[in-house]
C-alpha cells in the first residue's frame, strides 16, 4: 500500500508508462526580474542551481532534447517516454506567438510525447491558456505554477511581486479548461511558523489541483535570502531530516487525497548551498524513509482531511486545527 498519491503512479495510470521529463532552457525571463513588475527576481533563486547542465539556453531546444534524453537513457532506464519541461524562469513570460515559435520543436520531435511548462500565475492569460487547450488535444500538456507560499506577507517579503489571489485565479482558469494544473510550494520561508505553513493544506484544498511539489527551503550562495539569513536567523524555521519527515507527514495527513504528490524536497547541488544539514541523501531515499514513518503512524494522505460539503452539513466534523477561514496579509 502506498500510503500517499504517487505522481510515478500518474504517468503509468493514465499513459500507460513512466515519462521522463528533460529540462529544456528556452531563454525566458521573469516579471520580477526584467522589470515588468519588479527587479532582482525572488530572494531565493539562482536558476543555475536547479536545473542540469546539458540544459543552457545557448543551444537550441533539438541539441537540448537530444543531450537530455542521452542522459536519462543513462541514469533512467525504465523511462517509457520522454516530455519537454521547460523549467527554468516563467515560460509563459512572452507574448503568444513567441511561445507558438518557442515551443514548435519540442512539440514537433516524435520523441517527446508532451510538454511541461513551469511559470508563474501572473504570466498567463486566457489566450495562452486556450492555446495550451488546443496542444493539449495532441500532446500531453502540463501547466506548473511557482505559487511557494499562500500568504501575501511572505510573497512580498521574497520579492515574488504577485499574490496569492492571483495563483488561486491561475489555477482554477487552467483547471476549467481540463488542463493538468501543478502547484510548486517551499516551506521553511522566512516569516512562516510552522502551524502556517501546515496551514496552507486548507488553501490549496479548496483549489482545482492536479499535482504538488513541496520542497524544503534551501539557502543558495550569493541570493539576497543568504543575506536575510544571517542578519535574522530568527526568521526562519528550519528541519533537520527528521523534523521534515515529520512535518511532511502531518501536512500530507491534511492535504486532500486525490492530489497527486509530484516530489517532497528539493536537490540543490552542494557546490550551491549555503550548508547541506541532510547530507547528499537524494529524493528517492527521502520518499522511502517517508513511507516508513507514515507507516509507523498508520497514516496516510487525506487522513485528516475533511470534505467542506460534508463538514457543512455534519456538525461534527470541525475546520481542522490550524486551519483559518481567510489568508493573513
Amino acid at each position: 500500500m502506498q500510503r500517499y498519491k504517487s505522481f510515478t503512479r500518474y504517468f503509468i495510470n493514465r499513459y500507460g508508462a513512466r515519462l521522463q521529463k528533460v529540462v529544456v532552457d528556452a531563454g525566458f525571463s521573469c516579471p520580477n526580474r526584467d522589470g515588468t513588475a519588479g527587479t532582482g527576481g525572488c530572494t531565493y533563486c539562482d536558476n543555475r542551481a536547479f536545473h542540469p547542465g546539458y540544459s543552457t539556453p545557448d543551444k537550441s531546444l533539438t541539441l537540448q532534447i537530444d543531450e537530455g534524453i542521452e542522459f536519462h537513457r543513462v541514469r533512467y532506464r525504465k523511462a517509457g517516454g520522454y516530455l519537454a519541461y521547460f523549467q527554468p524562469f516563467s515560460n509563459t513570460h512572452a507574448p503568444l506567438e513567441d511561445l507558438r515559435r518557442i515551443y514548435r520543436p519540442a512539440l514537433e520531435d516524435r520523441r517527446i510525447s508532451g510538454i511541461v511548462v513551469a511559470t508563474r500565475p501572473d504570466c498567463m492569460d486566457d489566450q495562452k491558456l486556450e492555446y495550451f487547450r488546443e496542444l493539449s488535444l495532441g500532446k500531453i500538456v502540463m501547466l506548473e505554477y511557482g505559487v511557494e507560499s499562500c500568504y501575501n506577507r511572505t510573497l512580498q517579503r521574497i520579492n515574488r511581486c504577485h499574490t496569492w489571489e492571483q495563483s488561486a485565479a491561475a489555477i482554477r482558469d487552467t483547471a476549467a479548461l481540463g488542463l493538468h494544473t501543478g502547484v510548486h510550494m517551499i516551506f521553511g520561508l522566512p516569516g512562516e511558523s510552522r502551524e502556517e505553513m501546515l496551514a496552507e493544506a486548507a488553501f490549496l484544498n479548496e483549489l482545482p489541483i492536479t499535482s504538488l511539489k513541496l520542497h524544503q527551503l534551501q539557502i543558495v550562495k550569493g541570493t539576497p535570502m543568504e543575506k536575510e539569513y544571517a542578519q535574522k536567523p530568527g526568521d526562519f524555521v528550519t528541519f533537520s531530516l527528521d523534523q521534515y519527515l515529520d512535518f511532511i507527514t502531518v501536512f500530507l495527513e491534511r492535504l486532500r487525497p486525490d492530489i497527486f504528490i509530484e516530489r517532497v524536497a528539493g536537490e540543490v547541488p552542494p557546490r550551491f548551498v549555503h550548508s547541506n544539514p541532510w547530507g547528499l541523501i537524494r529524493n528517492v531515499e527521502i520518499l522511502r524513509l517517508l513511507e516508513k514513518r507514515l507507516e509507523e503512524r498508520s497514516t496516510f494522505q487525506g487522513a485528516l482531511y475533511v470534505n467542506p460539503k460534508e463538514s457543512a452539513t455534519d456538525g461534527n466534523h470541525p475546520r481542522p486545527a490550524g486551519v483559518n477561514e481567510t489568508v493573513p496579509s
